[in-house]
């Protein structure tokens, strides 16, 4: 079994910064590209930044500049770096990876979730 855990969400108010963690875990061989989305209430869930296993990223042009997606492959977890937050970032944060398996399976996993709100 793997896990992904979000953490990091939070109210904070326009301008300001937070960082949010994604840690994987569980019965794992290798993790290859890991990616944020997001889900604004009565919205779709849209793709905000990715990050493959050699560091190559990608990001939603309403975030560029500011946020900066990295990762840390020894401990399987990821970041976003999230700066300059305005009240339309407002939304629950997905963690997803591409996770292959001790047992050589290889699946996408999802977090739980972590919810950010940009307001004063």
């Amino acid at each position: 079994q793997v896990q992904l855990v979000e953490s990091g969400g939070g109210l904070v108010q326009p301008g300001r910064s937070l960082r949010l963690s994604c840690a994987a875990s569980g019965s794992i061989f290798s993790v290859n590209a890991m990616d944020w989305y997001r889900q604004a209430p009565g919205k779709e869930r849209e793709l905000v930044a990715g990050i493959t296993s050699y560091g190559t990223t990608n990001y939603a042009d309403s975030v560029k500049g500011r946020f900066t997606i990295t990762r840390d492959n020894a401990k399987n977890t990821m970041y976003l770096q999230m700066n300059s937050l305005k009240p339309e970032d407002t939304a629950v944060y997905y963690c997803s990876a591409h996770v292959v398996s001790t047992a050589r399976s290889s699946a996408i996993y999802w977090g739980q979730g972590t919810q950010v709100t940009v307001s004063s």
